[in-house]
């Protein structure tokens, strides 16, 4: 999101939280939610993608409710209005391309009228069709999983996303010979992945509420959360959509206040620190070891003040609509061990990984029949999830070597901690205050270590860095 968009953002959320009665309150969300799916999509080359991505993220939304909710919920003269909403702004944007004048709405300008028609036609049938049919049972679920998770590979995946792309380009007589990864900025879809994903599995759980179409896709395309999270789980995101709005003077001044600490954060601090922060270029220019830990540091904190300042800028806009997003960051590079590091460092998203993947492995590795031995089981299950969340950011090999530095590190923290807990507990509080001072320093420079494979795009690069650290190279 650029400061234009916050700024627009925040002022028709001050106004909806002002005048939006409860009655209107997910009709208006979802209109405005539905719109910024196609204001924040980026321009892409290949031609009208800008448009199909966006609607794409609707319609997977719909698929969603449609996937996860049961047959006799599905209701069309309950839901008829917000599959209106969707479908109208859908055709308003589409009409937008025979405006004399140009509106920022759209990333380019749309495609024909009657290809607009005739898609909308189309998913209305097949949702229909498969609204009317289709049970909600394991096994359209886990399908519904393995398509989501089939399209984050594509767009993961440097060359699958190049090949992708290719084959659109022929199908809109481009050139393919341009074709190249860049062209499927799918914006939000890792986070809109997650939320997915997070429905699929707790509906076959059974642990997922009842919820409307509207309130669904409102949940999924948030616009305050769209690009940058937090990852908030369904049943306490409609618990607050549901809740009366009456926001106080407190309220609104609290989220104010959040605003203007992720701005300064956002376009003051990390902004700044970005112009020195460590990168491809960057790091193949500077010659000492004193100006490449000079890049580094400011990397670190760079990469920091960005995330958590989008997060609580989505924290303050969600504030004035009456929605308490979950927090994300605490303090991170403050905590003396790589455990709490992570127990407060892109909260939502460890907690994820936590409930849908290390978890249920880790459970079910401890009650089979043969079970591993316990440190195993925790190299094992600690590894792949740092690897997995390592390749959630994108598949190339420096995100896996992250991921494994981060397990490993994870893994020798749990070990030394289990053997030392005992006589670390028996000493006296000024010398657990140095502990914790020197883990404090340790960990944020095994943290720091771990960014050169975040921010640079191959292992031969980030071996070079490191060699300049220790002034070798």
């Amino acid at each position: 999101m650029t400061l234009i968009h916050i700024l627009v953002f925040v002022g028709i959320a001050a106004f909806l939280g002002l005048v939006t009665s409860d009655r209107w309150r997910v009709p208006f969300l979802l209109a405005v939610s539905a719109l910024a799916v196609y204001v924040l999509q980026p321009t892409l080359p290949i031609r009208f993608l800008d448009f199909w991505l966006p609607t794409a993220t609707l319609t997977l939304a719909i698929l969603g409710w449609v996937v996860t909710s049961p047959p006799g919920q599905r209701s069309w003269r309950e839901n008829g209005p917000a599959a209106a909403i969707l479908g109208g702004t859908v055709l308003a944007l589409g009409l937008t391309r025979y405006l004399g004048l140009s509106l920022p709405l759209t990333a380019s300008r749309p495609p024909q009228l009657v290809s607009v028609l005739a898609l909308l036609a189309s998913l209305s049938g097949a949702l229909l069709l498969l609204g009317r049919t289709s049970r909600s049972g394991k096994g359209l679920l886990v399908a519904a999983s393995f398509f989501v998770l089939a399209l984050f590979v594509v767009l993961k995946v440097p060359a699958l996303a190049a090949w992708a792309s290719a084959g659109l380009r022929s199908l809109t007589r481009q050139s393919t010979e341009l074709a190249s990864a860049l062209d499927l900025r799918w914006l939000g879809f890792s986070y809109i992945a997650f939320r997915l994903l997070h429905t699929f599995r707790d509906r076959q759980s059974g642990r997922l509420p009842a919820v409307s179409l509207g309130e669904y896709v409102v949940y999924v395309v948030f616009f305050p959360a769209l690009t940058a999270g937090p990852i908030d789980r369904i049943e306490r995101f409609i618990s607050d959509l549901r809740r009366p709005l009456a926001l106080t003077t407190d309220d609104r001044a609290e989220s104010g206040k959040r605003l203007l600490v992720g701005l300064f954060k956002k376009f003051a601090v990390a902004d700044t620190l970005a112009l020195i922060a460590l990168n491809n270029v960057n790091a193949l220019q500077v010659r000492s070891a004193g100006w490449t830990w000079i890049l580094l540091y400011a990397y670190a904190f760079q990469i920091f003040y960005d995330f958590s300042g989008y997060t609580d800028i989505a924290i303050g806009i969600a504030g004035l609509l009456g929605i308490r997003l979950p927090e994300n960051f605490k303090a991170p590079y403050m905590r003396p061990n790589l455990t709490q590091f992570w127990n407060n460092w892109h909260m939502t998203l460890t907690q994820w990984f936590r409930a849908y993947f290390f978890n249920p492995v880790t459970r079910a590795l401890r009650t089979g029949q043969h079970p591993l031995p316990i440190p195993v089981i925790i190299l094992f299950t600690q590894l792949m999830t740092m690897v997995l969340i390592g390749l959630w950011h994108g598949v190339t090999w420096n995100f896996v070597l992250w991921g494994i530095w981060h397990g490993l590190g994870l893994f020798v923290h749990n070990r030394w901690s289990d053997r030392t807990k005992v006589r670390f507990a028996a000493l006296r509080p000024g010398w657990q205050r140095c502990l914790n001072v020197g883990g404090t320093l340790l960990t944020f420079h095994y943290v720091a270590l771990g960014w050169v494979f975040f921010a640079l795009s191959d292992p031969g690069a980030s071996w070079q860095v490191f060699l300049k650290l220790v002034g070798v190279s």
